[in-house]
Protein backbone atom coordinates (compact mmCIF):
# COMPACT_ATOMS: atom_id res chain seq x y z
CA UNK A 1 0.00 0.00 0.00
CA UNK A 2 1.27 3.44 -0.49
CA UNK A 3 2.90 5.33 -3.03
CA UNK A 4 6.00 6.37 -3.85
CA UNK A 5 6.74 10.36 -6.15
CA UNK A 6 9.94 9.22 -8.09
CA UNK A 7 10.38 12.36 -9.96
CA UNK A 8 9.76 16.31 -8.93
CA UNK A 9 9.19 18.02 -11.77
CA UNK A 10 10.02 22.09 -10.05
CA UNK A 11 7.66 23.39 -12.66
CA UNK A 12 4.57 21.29 -11.62
CA UNK A 13 5.37 21.26 -7.59
CA UNK A 14 4.23 23.47 -5.37
CA UNK A 15 5.92 23.64 -1.29
CA UNK A 16 2.49 24.45 0.90
CA UNK A 17 3.69 25.59 4.21
CA UNK A 18 1.11 25.13 7.03
CA UNK A 19 0.15 27.91 9.24
CA UNK A 20 3.87 28.38 10.65
CA UNK A 21 2.81 31.46 12.37
CA UNK A 22 3.42 33.28 15.48
CA UNK A 23 0.61 32.18 17.77
CA UNK A 24 1.85 28.76 16.51
CA UNK A 25 5.43 28.89 16.84
CA UNK A 26 7.01 31.60 18.51
CA UNK A 27 8.37 30.76 22.17
CA UNK A 28 5.26 30.90 24.96
CA UNK A 29 2.84 31.39 22.18
CA UNK A 30 -0.90 30.67 23.04
CA UNK A 31 -1.19 27.34 20.83
CA UNK A 32 2.58 26.63 20.79
CA UNK A 33 4.63 23.70 18.81
CA UNK A 34 7.78 23.67 20.06
CA UNK A 35 8.54 20.28 17.76
CA UNK A 36 7.28 22.25 14.85
CA UNK A 37 9.88 25.35 16.25
CA UNK A 38 12.86 22.69 16.35
CA UNK A 39 11.97 21.31 12.54
CA UNK A 40 12.43 25.54 11.15
CA UNK A 41 16.06 24.73 10.20
CA UNK A 42 14.61 21.66 8.10
CA UNK A 43 11.92 24.44 6.69
CA UNK A 44 14.60 26.75 5.77
CA UNK A 45 16.44 24.10 3.60
CA UNK A 46 13.07 23.02 2.04
CA UNK A 47 12.08 26.36 1.02
CA UNK A 48 16.05 27.08 0.01
CA UNK A 49 15.57 23.86 -2.35
CA UNK A 50 12.21 25.20 -3.55
CA UNK A 51 13.31 28.66 -4.96
CA UNK A 52 16.71 27.64 -5.93
CA UNK A 53 14.78 24.74 -8.24
CA UNK A 54 11.80 27.15 -9.18
CA UNK A 55 8.66 25.55 -7.48
CA UNK A 56 6.20 27.36 -6.44
CA UNK A 57 5.94 28.18 -2.81
CA UNK A 58 2.58 28.73 -0.93
CA UNK A 59 1.59 29.45 2.71
CA UNK A 60 -0.97 29.21 4.97
CA UNK A 61 -1.95 31.13 8.19
CA UNK A 62 -4.96 29.99 10.44
CA UNK A 63 -7.05 32.84 10.99
CA UNK A 64 -10.35 33.88 12.96
CA UNK A 65 -12.02 37.10 13.12
CA UNK A 66 -12.06 38.97 16.16
CA UNK A 67 -15.61 38.65 17.09
CA UNK A 68 -15.34 34.69 16.47
CA UNK A 69 -18.20 34.71 14.11
CA UNK A 70 -15.76 32.18 11.89
CA UNK A 71 -14.48 30.04 14.34
CA UNK A 72 -17.22 27.14 14.77
CA UNK A 73 -16.51 24.43 16.60
CA UNK A 74 -12.54 25.55 16.79
CA UNK A 75 -14.12 27.76 20.42
CA UNK A 76 -15.22 24.55 22.03
CA UNK A 77 -12.16 22.89 21.20
CA UNK A 78 -9.55 25.44 22.14
CA UNK A 79 -9.35 28.04 24.65
CA UNK A 80 -7.60 30.56 22.57
CA UNK A 81 -9.76 30.82 20.12
CA UNK A 82 -12.66 30.83 22.05
CA UNK A 83 -10.88 33.61 24.14
CA UNK A 84 -9.30 35.79 21.61
CA UNK A 85 -5.77 35.02 23.38
CA UNK A 86 -4.92 33.58 19.66
CA UNK A 87 -5.12 33.30 15.78
CA UNK A 88 -6.99 36.40 15.77
CA UNK A 89 -6.93 37.94 12.21
CA UNK A 90 -5.29 41.59 12.03
CA UNK A 91 -2.81 40.73 15.01
CA UNK A 92 1.01 39.94 14.98
CA UNK A 93 -0.23 36.12 15.61
CA UNK A 94 -1.13 35.52 12.67
CA UNK A 95 1.75 36.62 10.67
CA UNK A 96 4.13 34.07 9.16
CA UNK A 97 7.08 33.32 11.84
CA UNK A 98 9.91 35.55 11.05
CA UNK A 99 12.82 33.05 10.38
CA UNK A 100 10.38 31.81 7.86
CA UNK A 101 9.14 34.62 5.79
CA UNK A 102 7.63 34.55 2.20
CA UNK A 103 9.88 35.85 -0.32
CA UNK A 104 8.93 38.77 -2.47
CA UNK A 105 5.67 37.43 -4.11
CA UNK A 106 4.56 34.27 -2.19
CA UNK A 107 1.16 33.64 -1.97
CA UNK A 108 -0.16 33.46 1.58
CA UNK A 109 -3.69 31.92 1.98
CA UNK A 110 -6.08 32.61 4.78
CA UNK A 111 -8.05 29.72 6.12
CA UNK A 112 -10.23 29.09 9.27
CA UNK A 113 -10.26 25.25 9.73
CA UNK A 114 -7.70 22.88 9.39
CA UNK A 115 -7.17 22.02 5.91
CA UNK A 116 -5.96 24.86 3.60
CA UNK A 117 -8.26 23.93 0.87
CA UNK A 118 -11.36 24.04 3.20
CA UNK A 119 -13.15 27.50 1.90
CA UNK A 120 -10.19 28.90 0.32
CA UNK A 121 -9.15 29.59 -3.30
CA UNK A 122 -5.63 27.19 -2.55
CA UNK A 123 -7.20 24.63 -5.37
CA UNK A 124 -7.43 27.81 -7.82
CA UNK A 125 -3.57 28.46 -7.27
CA UNK A 126 -2.44 25.30 -8.08
CA UNK A 127 -4.42 24.21 -10.67
CA UNK A 128 -4.35 27.71 -12.28
CA UNK A 129 -0.19 27.37 -12.13
CA UNK A 130 -0.03 23.66 -13.54
CA UNK A 131 0.60 21.76 -9.97
CA UNK A 132 0.59 18.44 -9.91
CA UNK A 133 2.43 17.62 -6.80
CA UNK A 134 2.54 19.04 -3.56
CA UNK A 135 5.08 19.27 -0.59
CA UNK A 136 3.36 19.82 3.06
CA UNK A 137 5.57 21.50 6.11
CA UNK A 138 4.95 23.02 9.36
CA UNK A 139 2.10 22.33 11.98
CA UNK A 140 0.40 20.19 13.21
CA UNK A 141 1.72 17.49 12.18
CA UNK A 142 -1.81 15.54 12.63
CA UNK A 143 -4.32 18.36 12.18
CA UNK A 144 -3.87 20.86 9.74
CA UNK A 145 -0.72 19.16 8.12
CA UNK A 146 -2.50 15.83 8.01
CA UNK A 147 -5.73 17.68 6.51
CA UNK A 148 -4.14 19.42 3.98
CA UNK A 149 -2.68 16.46 2.60
CA UNK A 150 -5.58 14.73 2.60
CA UNK A 151 -7.38 16.77 0.90
CA UNK A 152 -4.56 17.27 -1.75
CA UNK A 153 -5.14 13.57 -2.42
CA UNK A 154 -9.06 13.85 -2.60
CA UNK A 155 -7.87 16.26 -5.37
CA UNK A 156 -5.67 14.18 -6.93
CA UNK A 157 -2.59 15.71 -6.46
CA UNK A 158 0.67 13.68 -5.62
CA UNK A 159 1.34 14.50 -1.96
CA UNK A 160 5.04 14.59 -0.37
CA UNK A 161 5.09 14.94 3.38
CA UNK A 162 8.31 15.61 5.72
CA UNK A 163 8.79 13.82 8.32
CA UNK A 164 11.19 16.25 9.54
CA UNK A 165 10.17 19.70 8.80
CA UNK A 166 6.26 18.93 9.85
CA UNK A 167 5.99 18.73 14.11
CA UNK A 168 3.04 19.04 16.71
CA UNK A 169 2.64 19.53 20.31
CA UNK A 170 1.99 17.48 23.59
CA UNK A 171 -1.59 15.82 24.13
CA UNK A 172 -3.15 16.00 27.03
CA UNK A 173 -5.69 13.07 28.91
CA UNK A 174 -8.76 13.99 27.60
CA UNK A 175 -10.37 10.58 28.91
CA UNK A 176 -8.14 8.39 26.61
CA UNK A 177 -4.65 8.90 27.59
CA UNK A 178 -2.05 11.17 27.06
CA UNK A 179 0.53 11.51 24.15
CA UNK A 180 3.30 13.25 23.45
CA UNK A 181 4.19 14.98 20.45
CA UNK A 182 6.72 12.53 19.62
CA UNK A 183 4.29 9.80 19.70
CA UNK A 184 1.17 11.71 18.24
CA UNK A 185 4.12 12.34 15.34
CA UNK A 186 4.90 9.22 14.59
CA UNK A 187 1.37 7.61 14.28
CA UNK A 188 0.37 10.09 12.06
CA UNK A 189 3.34 9.81 9.66
CA UNK A 190 2.29 5.84 9.74
CA UNK A 191 -1.32 6.41 8.69
CA UNK A 192 -0.02 8.86 6.10
CA UNK A 193 2.55 6.52 4.62
CA UNK A 194 -0.31 3.64 4.37
CA UNK A 195 -2.93 6.20 3.18
CA UNK A 196 -2.38 9.57 1.37
CA UNK A 197 1.53 10.67 0.81
CA UNK A 198 4.96 9.63 0.17
CA UNK A 199 6.20 10.14 3.50
CA UNK A 200 10.27 11.13 3.40
CA UNK A 201 13.30 13.29 5.42
CA UNK A 202 14.56 17.04 4.26
CA UNK A 203 17.55 15.30 3.13
CA UNK A 204 15.47 13.07 0.50
CA UNK A 205 13.30 15.51 -0.70
CA UNK A 206 16.12 17.81 -1.65
CA UNK A 207 18.14 15.21 -3.10
CA UNK A 208 15.06 13.67 -5.15
CA UNK A 209 13.93 17.45 -6.14
CA UNK A 210 17.54 18.69 -7.31
CA UNK A 211 18.50 15.48 -9.29
CA UNK A 212 15.09 15.92 -10.98
CA UNK A 213 15.69 19.52 -11.91
CA UNK A 214 19.44 18.38 -13.57
CA UNK A 215 17.82 15.59 -15.44
CA UNK A 216 15.38 18.14 -16.70
CA UNK A 217 17.50 20.52 -17.88
CA UNK A 218 17.41 20.40 -21.68
CA UNK A 219 21.19 19.48 -23.06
Amino acid sequence: MGYKVSEIDPSRTAVIVVDMENDFVAEGAPLESVQARDAVPNMQRTLACARETGMKVIYTTHAHRADGCDAGRFADLYPPIATGAGLVDGTEGVEIYPDLAPAPGEVVVKKHRYSAFFGTDLDIILRGSGIETVVVIGTTTENCCHATARDAMFRDYFVVFLSDATGTFDYPDVGHGAMSAAEVHAATLKILAFSTADVMTTEEFTTLARTSALVEEPA
